[in-house]
């Protein structure tokens, strides 16, 4: 989100050992941080590249908890390998108060990139990939490093939806988290209807 949003306060909030909500000390982890988001007056937006193919209700009770205190809260829809990408949206993605978003390939007709889950869940996307190059993806920091480094899939969609998000409260901040959804439904290609597998599609930032 700091690259699309670059005047934006980040808090960064370490839940889970990885990418993958699976012991129980880490569903109790996301819980926590989500508290923890719906606790600070100054968190308005929530960012989560994070999720399982199980439901939980410990993650389910973090979620419902930021969104009683009017935090926004994006999710992946999933990223996994070629091969298990088949799969569906993944929780927390698709709970209703989560905004679920996925990753697309450049070009008008929308087609999920190489690594991305898409579904009926999906709220919004953002281009992650060149169309004829699946190891072409957005450019971005490495993790151990300063040197850019090409990163895909929906966790970077996500957070760069979070991102365009973030510049609309900036532009509107006496408005409510529902007010915003709205504007980010309004800039989007299919609105206002929906797509079966990409939502309310792009955003017009």
């Amino acid at each position: 989100a700091l690259g699309v949003a670059y005047n934006a306060d980040l808090v960064s909030i370490r839940a889970v050992e990885d990418v993958i909500i699976s012991s129980g000390n880490e569903k109790r982890g996301v819980r926590d941080a989500l508290k923890y988001a719906g606790n600070r007056g100054d968190i308005d937006i929530v960012s989560m590249s994070i999720g399982t193919p199980f439901y939980s209700s410990t993650v389910a009770d973090g979620v419902n908890y930021a969104y009683n205190r009017g935090v926004l809260i994006f999710s992946a829809a999933g990223t996994s390998l070629t091969w298990t990408s088949w799969y569906g949206v993944i929780f927390p993605a698709t709970l209703s108060r989560t905004v679920a978003v996925t990753g697309v390939k450049e070009g008008t007709s929308l087609q999920r990139c190489a690594t991305c889950h898409d579904g009926s869940a999906v709220d919004f996307v953002t281009t992650m990939e060149r169309s004829s190059n699946s190891n072409r993806n957005s450019l971005g920091l490495a993790m151990y490093s300063d040197q850019p480094s090409y990163i895909g899939g929906s966790s970077v969609a996500t957070a760069t939806t979070a991102g365009i998000a973030a510049l609309a409260w900036a532009d509107n901040p006496g408005e409510s988290r529902s007010q915003i959804l709205q504007r980010l439904k309004n800039a989007s290609q299919f609105y206002p209807s929906r797509s079966g597998s990409f939502g309310w599609g792009r955003i017009d930032a």
